[in-house]
């Protein structure tokens, strides 16, 4: 009777074991208005195996019932990283009600005095950053990293993709050198399928300017948490089209979204 209840068991456990949570559907349930996540990241960037800095990004991300509908997001750079991406990414941008207000950097030289923002319409919020090009707040960005990971071990899906094929999941189209180069990830999710950290990395030989490594490593911290995201005071800021054409303050916000590689 032992042997045989012993071989049942042995029998049961493969049927017995749950099939992972499927991520997408994991994180549509995050999907609900007030809440939301936050994120704490790291990029380093080399070239020719030579550091040339480090870029830390903490934002909070508000969702509403179908993504995210707000964002803070702080970026701190160290190290000697004198790259004109760099100089123009914006130290902290806030995204709500189709704005965008930035401060800091380039972007707060030039202002009328009082004034700490620059308001820039058609802001759109994602859970892309700066750095991390791969938006898993967006689920068909998601269901793709899931569904091209060529393995999936201890809750880590590992796979690569070009900026072509990333760019086709948006309904994109692109080409060139751009759209070749392959960017390798590690998702990991917790038991309940939500995504916690994010590792992804590119390279790209430039000839004699050397081959530029980029890797980053997002890490998305308490899950449906409370989150309300404001618009800066109406007093504090500047709309972009009001500083005239003799300002040195960036017309537009530069992004690493698909649509400016695409340009």
């Amino acid at each position: 009777m032992a042997l045989t209840t012993a071989a049942a068991l042995v029998t049961a456990t493969p049927a017995a074991q749950a099939a992972p949570v499927d991520p997408v559907k994991a994180l549509k349930k995050q999907f609900v208005a007030g809440h939301g996540v936050r994120i704490s990241e790291k990029t380093r960037m080399s070239v020719d195996g030579k550091s040339m800095g480090v870029s830390t990004t903490l934002g909070s991300f508000e969702f509403g019932k179908s993504g995210i509908v707000a964002s803070d997001v702080r970026t701190r750079r160290s190290g000697s990283d004198k790259s004109l991406a760099a100089a123009f990414a914006p130290p902290r941008i806030i995204t709500v009600g189709g704005y965008s207000y930035v401060q800091g950097g380039l972007f707060t030289e030039d202002l009328p005095e009082g004034k700490k923002w620059i308001r820039y319409g058609g802001g759109e919020a994602t859970g892309g950053t700066f750095n991390q090009i791969l938006d898993v707040f967006e689920p068909k960005v998601l269901k793709t990293l899931v569904s091209r990971a060529k393995s999936f071990k201890g809750g880590t899906y590992k796979g690569a993709l070009t900026y072509s094929e990333l760019a086709k999941v948006y309904g994109q189209k692109l080409s060139g050198t751009i759209g070749k180069i392959k960017i390798d990830y590690a998702l990991k999710v917790n038991s309940k399928g939500l995504v916690t950290t994010l590792n992804s990395g590119w390279s790209l030989d430039f000839g004699v300017l050397g081959k530029t490594r980029s890797e980053t490593e997002t890490r998305y911290l308490g899950w449906g948490s409370k989150v309300k995201i404001k618009a800066p005071a109406e007093d504090l800021w500047v709309d972009v089209d009001d500083l005239g054409e003799d300002s040195d303050v960036p017309q537009e916000i530069p992004n690493n979204s698909l649509n400016s590689l695409a340009n």
